[in-house]
């Protein structure tokens, strides 16, 4: 049914790749394409590409080098050895790729993509584009200049599918008139009668469900969570006072077991300041006590039972963290009544405006609050709100614990994010100084709604000799490894394998995280009499930085025999700038100096069997 349209795919982590997609789709449409459909990667059967005349991929790349969790479907299919190399014959397409070049491997899905799209006989119409976190306009760097030589590409391609490569004045004055959203009032009385007799957690697990299913169809699988946590410990591992507030946490789950595996990863939908959300509301003069559905053009969908809406705000708008995208501004362009906001609100929309826009809004961080603060005279109709508004997202953390060690409870290792900004405004992270604020010992229990979900890191096997780095709160999970493994010793009749682990922080007395809880081990599962061993290296605490790659060094041949002699499995987790790159290049260097082998290749050899394990973090 998409053989005679434009169809612009995605593959999202955070969101960057559907809003470039979307903006493909408008950017399109302002051209006279007739049919657009932009839609995630997951939502089209892969067997069908060759069906598609013309299709455009926007994809992200996540931690080292990995596809978004709803593109692993589509390139598995991909890579199946029964496809022919004429498989794709006469499909034309373009790939734009979102990455970090401070990663090692930046934009990798992209690259990959572009290659094996290829391979399969598809005619690219464009050179590939990288778009790059790390360019002082973020991605939009790339994909301006990108975007203008794919409209003049695909014009010549296919001309009954771009009838122009220029903007239609037509189409771009009436661009506005319709939303894709569509809100729907309903009677107060009538409405809050199916919430009246729930419990406190059955009523909040209605409303997410409700609310989330409700916004754009774009994050409709975070919609029903898998459990709600409360709360139970909440103590501060950094010392007062250091520069640096990290947390450990402990969560029990309220009303329904938890189901995990060490390495999983969790994500919490934060609460917002309600201060904030009221000060939303009545910036925008919306009524928080009204009822509404929200449903998507062009039919109305009547199957949601109505909510507050102030509810709906709360659960699934961010309006006082994130910040708006380069559309929002376009938008409120056509609802500003004073000239001279109209004017600079279309000279951020614009290519030309773009990097003032970044001063403006991405460098200090503006929330929506704060830019429609600055816009007084805008006054946004519900649907372009909920359209153009960020999504609250859940944020994600690496698991700290083992089931097997602390049954129906996870633990978290959480540094509380904050900055400031060039304008020397204080921001701080939403969903780690909500976490930290909260007191487990107050009377009223807070219920967090939570989703796990497989990591970078897979659980290993007691019998699986394991090397692990993991500097600053990337011993969070390895904190999981070394419990779950310590049952495992206490538990079974079979002898588990060892377990060396390398840690890294600033100052022994300041940021040393669990440090009582590797003492402990240190004499079981990290025991150096077993084959294991615990390292430390503070960075800060002599004449000369010493990060975990010198441990590492230091430790080579044992290093050695874990890895030639015990098959060993190597797991890395941390900061994603330069340390997973160090790390790697330590490995190469103790295997050619230990094992007179080529490095480069017994690592990627190790990579390709599964045996090497990164997941980083910004």
């Amino acid at each position: 049914e998409h053989g005679e349209q434009l169809v612009i795919l995605y593959a999202s982590e955070t969101g960057n790749a559907i809003d470039a997609a979307e903006r493909l789709g408008r950017e399109a449409e302002r051209r006279g394409c007739p049919t657009v459909s932009v839609l995630s990667i997951d939502e089209i059967e892969p067997g069908d590409l060759p069906s598609l005349k013309v299709v455009i991929f926007v994809v992200s790349t996540t931690g080292q080098g990995e596809n978004p969790a709803s593109m692993k479907g589509f390139w598995k299919f991909l890579l199946q050895k029964n496809l022919r190399r004429n498989w794709l014959e006469g499909v034309k397409y373009a790939v734009f790729g979102l990455g970090d070049s401070s990663y090692q491997k930046y934009n990798f899905v992209a690259k990959k993509l572009d290659k094996r799209l290829s391979d399969l006989g598809a005619l690219s119409i464009i050179e590939k584009g990288l778009g790059d976190d790390q360019h002082p306009s973020g991605y939009e760097g790339a994909l301006d200049p990108w975007m203008a030589s794919l409209w003049n590409a695909l014009y010549e391609a296919n001309r009954e599918l771009l009838p122009s490569p220029l903007y239609s004045v037509a189409r771009e004055s009436s661009l506005t008139d319709q939303p894709r959203i569509q809100i729907t009032y309903h009677d107060a009385e009538d409405s809050a009668t199916s919430l009246s007799t729930a419990d406190d957690v059955k009523c909040l697990k209605m409303q997410i469900e409700k609310a989330r299913m409700m916004m754009p169809q774009r994050l409709s699988r975070k919609s029903r969570s898998d459990c709600f946590l409360k709360m139970t410990q909440n103590i501060r591992l950094s010392r007062r006072g250091s520069g640096k507030d990290v947390r450990h946490f402990e969560f029990e789950a309220v009303s329904s077991e938890l189901s995990y595996d060490v390495g999983d990863v969790v994500e919490i939908l934060p609460s917002q300041d309600p201060v904030a959300v009221d000060a939303f509301i009545q910036r925008c003069n919306l009524k928080p006590d009204s009822y509404i559905t929200v449903s998507h053009r062009p039919k109305e969908d009547t199957s949601s039972s109505p909510m507050k809406l102030k509810s709906f705000i709360e659960l699934t708008m961010d309006v006082a963290s994130a910040s708006p995208r380069r559309y929002f501004f376009e938008v409120m362009s056509f609802f500003a009544t004073a000239e001279h906001e109209k004017e600079r609100l279309v000279y951020f929309a614009s290519p030309e405006g773009r990097d003032d826009l970044y001063e403006y809004n991405q460098k200090e961080r503006r929330t929506v609050l704060e830019v429609l603060d600055d816009f007084p005279s805008v006054q946004m109709p519900l649907e372009w709100l909920v359209e153009v508004v960020p999504p609250l997202r859940p944020r994600a953390f690496s698991v700290a614990s083992s089931l097997a060690a602390h049954p129906n409870e996870v633990h978290l290792a959480v540094s509380v994010v904050s900055w400031t900004t060039p304008y020397k405004r204080k921001r701080s992270g939403l969903c780690s100084s909500w976490l930290a604020n909260l007191d487990p010992l107050e009377t009223g229990v807070v219920v967090i709604p939570a989703w796990f979900s497989r990591g970078s890191l897979p659980a290993p096997p007691p019998s699986l000799p394991l090397v692990l780095i993991g500097p600053g709160t990337g011993c969070a999970p390895f904190r999981g490894f070394v419990e779950e493994r310590d049952v495992q010793s206490r538990t079974r009749s079979i002898p588990t394998a060892p377990v060396l682990f390398f840690f890294g922080c600033r100052n022994e007395g300041d940021d040393f995280l669990y440090r009582d809880f590797w003492s402990s081990h240190s004499r079981g599962v990290l025991s150096e009499e077993g084959g294991g061993g615990f390292y430390a290296a503070f960075s800060r605490d002599g004449p000369e930085k010493v990060y975990v790659q010198h441990r590492m060094r230091e430790q080579g041949g044992k290093i050695w025999r874990m890895l030639s002699e015990g098959g060993a499995g190597v797991y890395v987790a941390g900061s994603a700038t330069k340390m997973p790159g160090d790390v790697l290049d330590a490995f190469e260097e103790i295997v050619s100096l230990e094992g007179g082998e080529d490095g480069k290749r017994w690592m990627r050899t190790m990579e390709k069997a599964g045996k090497y394990h990164v997941e980083a973090w910004s």
